[in-house]
């Protein structure tokens, strides 16, 4: 297995302009930059941050039988999938969930997207291109959709932030055309002109783009799909709108950090090779009857349907900004000591803090004083071997520092990735 490191086309400025640069998912990313990771996770939630996450991957399936090979192998229903009618998936819409083994353990999370009657969008994690494109290809046979990994071949900028409308509106084409009917968890466009699409979107030098109303922050944003090519052009010209708003280049630490408050897994630390079952993500699935059987068959539908479970995937908020290293040393312990599981994330929101003893966003109105400043609250995911509840308090400890946390069903408040973008604007 290759274990060369490969760079997306921003590299070069990253390291230009000072990032502090690490290997993840075999590609040479930005943790932070000279701001820091703090600054910009508040940068985020105060106003707009900007990522480069071209480091994910993209894979294609088109064709006759392509929306019956993701019926097989992708976790959620697609004709039964969107909004609180749940409505079937169709051109413009995007949906997330999992792929999964036999055997009920994730191979990956993604996000399929609907382009046209025949044509899907795949957005996958970084180097799982290749291997979700293998997956679909061995359940492909007598379906025959066409499958193309498109990883490295394009480039994607996460634009996150309550201004982040106001920055794209003056880097595209007929933004209130653009904007208009623009739903959380849609896109419209394309990256290429030979594929029509219903609504395409273009920036103002006439490049085309996805554009997807969808993050990893748990905040209002976009993510932006572009020809590798054009990633750097882009990218400045969003640094160049956007420094009258305090725009913050951002890296994987505060996407990190984001991604944790907003109670968002990380696939293959927070989910992975054990089975897909008692964890806060059970919209990753197809919906199930009364009997708790799938209302769709799909690959590992058949174990998770008669699993049970004796592990439980729990989020937690500390009560001051401390946080525990995940390594072989640190471990999940009862109030008593006894050692009851994992960690899997543990990291720091820089935007929360406690006010008697409840959750306070710099981004919440009601009940938050006039003088709050966050000090931030550790905060992340455990797998234990017993059940707690929201409100019990669990133990992290490496055997020496021990740090009370609180199990949560929900972390960072008045999270704004769902908020119409007419109220954005």
């Amino acid at each position: 297995m290759s274990t060369e490191i490969k760079t997306t086309p921003l590299h070069r400025w990253h390291v230009d302009n000072g990032a502090n640069m690490a290997a993840f998912g075999a590609y040479d990313m930005p943790l932070w930059y000279p701001e820091g990771a703090k600054g910009e996770h508040l940068a985020v939630i105060n106003s707009v941050g900007l990522f480069d996450t071209s480091h994910m991957a993209m894979v294609t399936v088109y064709g006759v039988g392509a929306r019956e090979l993701l019926q097989t192998c992708f976790s959620k229903d697609l004709e039964y999938c969107i909004g609180l009618k749940k409505s079937a998936l169709g051109k413009g819409r995007s949906v997330y969930g999992l792929f999964l083994s036999h055997g009920g353990h994730v191979l990956d999370d993604a996000i399929v997207s609907q382009v046209t009657d025949t044509l899907y969008s795949i957005v996958v994690n970084a180097g799982m291109g290749g291997p979700i494109a293998a997956h679909l290809t061995e359940h492909n046979e007598e379906l025959g959709a066409k499958i193309l990994d498109l990883s490295d071949r394009l480039g994607k900028i996460d634009i996150q932030g309550c201004n982040s409308a106001k920055i794209l509106s003056e880097v595209i084409q007929q933004p209130a055309r653009v904007f208009s009917g623009f739903p959380y968890f849609s896109f419209k466009g394309w990256f290429a002109d030979e594929v029509e699409v219903q609504e395409p979107v273009r920036l103002v030098d006439g490049t085309p783009i996805l554009l997807s109303r969808t993050g990893y922050t748990g905040e209002f944003g976009f993510e932006i799909f572009v020809n590798a090519e054009k990633v750097e052009s882009v990218w400045k010209r969003l640094l160049t709108v956007g420094k009258a708003y305090g725009v913050q280049p951002c890296g994987l630490a505060a996407r990190d950090s984001l991604r944790a408050g907003a109670v968002l897994p990380l696939s293959h630390q927070d989910v992975g090779d054990w089975p897909f079952a008692e964890n806060p993500w059970p919209f990753a699935l197809a919906d199930r009857d009364e009997q708790g059987n799938f209302l769709k068959d799909f690959i590992g539908a058949d174990t998770l349907e008669s699993l049970e479970s004796e592990e439980y995937t729990l989020a937690f908020a500390g009560y001051d900004p401390r946080k525990m290293t995940v390594s072989e040393k640190s471990y999940v312990a009862d109030e008593q000591g006894n050692r009851v599981g994992e960690i899997l994330t543990c990291t720091t929101d820089m935007a929360i803090g406690r006010v008697d003893d409840k959750i306070v966003s710099v981004a919440t109105v009601e009940g938050k004083p006039e003088n709050f400043v966050p000090r931030g609250l550790s905060c992340g995911f455990i797998k234990v071997a017993c059940r707690f509840v929201p409100g019990d308090d669990v133990i992290l400890t490496d055997g020496k520092r021990r740090i009370k946390v609180e199990i949560r069903s929900d972390i960072r408040p008045n999270r704004t990735a769902r908020r119409p973008i007419k109220e954005m604007l």
